[in-house]
């Protein structure tokens, strides 16, 4: 009887299994990410990182991200009495990531650090929070990025500047002159519309005082728990953008009924709701019926905000599927040493450090821009051009790293799983794949020198490889013929994100990984992950790329 409860007991023995990750820094220990945030001018923040990056590869954040995302955000529109309260209610998880992410300065570093490289190390920050919980990004994502349009309401911008630059976290329900920090959101997208911010039927009319109300249904409002949040409205003059506080100097709700919260693929632990506004007392940001021009300031800021969101989603995953399979075996070899899984880790980190590069180099044409005009050009043509093609990359690498991990990635105790449901939000925010593409277009065609410094900036890398040379030149020749350019955009695009990419690489990376990128992704390319050509330096490339300790 003894010997047959032993057998029993036996079969529970658990072995070649990864395990938990241990405790490791997400700065110090990604020499890519480390190398573009010096190269790139914000080598002088590199403190802020590393503690920055402590905090992001730790079990407390881990456990963090799994609870807020496994109990969502909770509508209650009523109290206990019956009245109207339009609030949402979060799990404690989400409330001390909010914490973190906004003592780490996240939201406010763009603005506040007086000094060249500030917005590669607000970036920096952000592409740090992205492989720690994407959730809270979004909230702090367009805090950031309403100072782009705020800015075209100076009065605005200095009564609520403190507060929204606050570190501060104040989670509470009240006006915003009650609070020690402010949130800001966005509510544009309506039912009709879409991207197509132009059939915006919400209306404004005047009530006094220069102040408007406003009345209409917004089908996507992230984050209405907000401070204050910017909206289109449509004014005798055309649609324009408007400012409002989600709570009115007296307390009460200023006019914002929520309708439901969204059930989304991912992105599960932000709230994100459908709306109604009734008489929703709000202030002009900006020209009359010159509103959609002032949103999408704050629009070019998030979808930089995208970009790094991807590069962030296919760092963490590239970082799983190498931690997983330095530790599990199979046919007596750790699945990184066996030559397929090699060459297809391998290529996700390829991937993962092109989409880096393209991000952080973004952010600092944003950096140059108010003093460089060239730096500004190129700033319109690379923000979207990256913000297409990260996005377009990550879902179909979070899919290769789950399937890296076999079944243990399809459940839902992965947080490979919750990657691979955030992987498509990127790409949906800001604008799907086709509006960012006419915007590169509308950037090469009606922003002067835009097409000439894109050129510029390809040029050091001619002479390399002949087939980068030939991708190169067709850029070249797409743009001379205007006419023709809407039909091929998307080409147009992919192959300007791919030449970007390498000559980034050919300038500051190692030469075993431009070299790679260029064969696999432009002279030899194949159609999935880990289809590499021969020759590649794989050896170099994986230790190049791993982060997570396999200790």
């Amino acid at each position: 009887m003894g010997d047959y409860i032993d057998d029993m007991v036996s079969t529970h023995d658990v072995y070649n299994q990864a395990g938990e990750p241990p405790d490791y820094n997400a700065y110090t220990e990604d020499r890519a990410f480390s190398e573009a945030i010096s190269a790139l001018g914000a080598g002088w923040a590199e403190q802020k990182f590393a503690a920055c990056g402590a905090v992001i590869g730790s079990a407390r954040l881990r456990d963090l991200a799994r609870d807020a995302n496994r109990y969502v955000p909770e509508l209650r529109a009523f109290d206990r009495f019956g009245n109207r309260i339009d609030e949402v209610a979060y799990h404690p998880a989400w409330h001390e990531l909010m914490g973190l992410i906004r003592g780490s300065e996240y939201h406010s570093l763009g603005w506040t650090a007086q000094t060249s490289g500030a917005q590669v190390v607000r970036a920096g920050i952000a592409y740090l929070w992205g492989q720690g919980e994407p959730g809270v990004c979004c909230p702090e994502a367009m805090t950031f990025a309403s100072f782009g349009a705020l800015r075209h309401a100076p009065e605005l911008l200095g009564r609520y500047r403190d507060g929204i630059l606050s570190a501060d976290y104040d989670p509470r329900p009240l006006p915003p002159g009650a609070k020690s920090a402010l949130s800001v959101g966005m509510a544009m997208t309506e039912k009709q519309g879409g991207s197509d911010l132009r059939q915006t039927q919400t209306t404004a009319r005047r009530s006094g005082n220069g102040r408007w109300a406003l009345t209409g249904h917004k089908w996507f409002f992230s984050v209405p728990t907000s401070d204050l949040f910017l909206t289109l409205a449509r004014t005798d003059a055309g649609v324009s953008c408007f400012l409002a506080q989600g709570w009115r100097d007296d307390g009460s709700r200023n006019g914002v009924e929520i309708q439901r919260l969204k059930e989304k693929c991912g992105n599960r632990s932000n709230a994100s709701s459908e709306v109604e506004f009734h008489d929703l007392d709000a202030e002009m940001v900006g020209e009359d019926g010159r509103g959609i021009a002032t949103i999408i300031e704050m629009a070019h800021l998030t979808r930089l905000e995208c970009a790094i969101g991807g590069a962030s989603l296919m760092r963490h995953a590239t970082s799983l599927a190498m931690f997983h399979a330095s530790r599990r075996h199979a046919f007596q070899k750790a699945l990184i040493d066996q030559p397929m899984m090699r060459a297809v880790l391998a290529d996700l980190a390829l991937e993962a450090e092109a989409a880096l590069w393209l991000a952080m180099r973004a952010a600092a044409a944003v950096d140059a821009a108010p003093h460089d005009a060239a730096e500004a050009a190129l700033a319109r043509v690379i923000v979207p051009v990256a913000k297409y093609w990260n996005c377009k990359r990550a879902p179909a690498l979070v899919a290769e790293a789950l399937e890296c991990h076999g079944g243990n990635g399809f459940i839902e105790d992965h947080p490979i799983a919750r990657l691979y449901r955030e992987a498509p939000l990127n790409g949906v925010w800001e604008g799907a794949g086709n509006v960012i593409c006419l915007d590169v277009l509308r950037a090469l065609t009606r922003t002067q020198g835009a097409a000439d410094v894109l050129m510029v900036e390809l040029a050091p890398a001619r002479g390399v490889d002949t087939a980068l040379d030939a991708l190169i030149s067709g850029i070249g020749d797409a743009l001379a013929k205007p006419h023709a350019i809407e039909t091929e955009a998307r080409r147009i695009v992919e192959h300007a994100a791919l030449a970007f990419a390498a000559a980034l690489l050919l300038r500051h990376a190692p030469a075993p990984v431009a070299e790679a990128f260029i064969r696999a992704r432009i002279a030899r390319p194949g159609l999935a992950f880990g289809a590499l050509p021969d020759g590649i330096d794989l050896a170099a490339i994986l230790d190049r790329s791993a982060v997570i300790p396999v200790g």
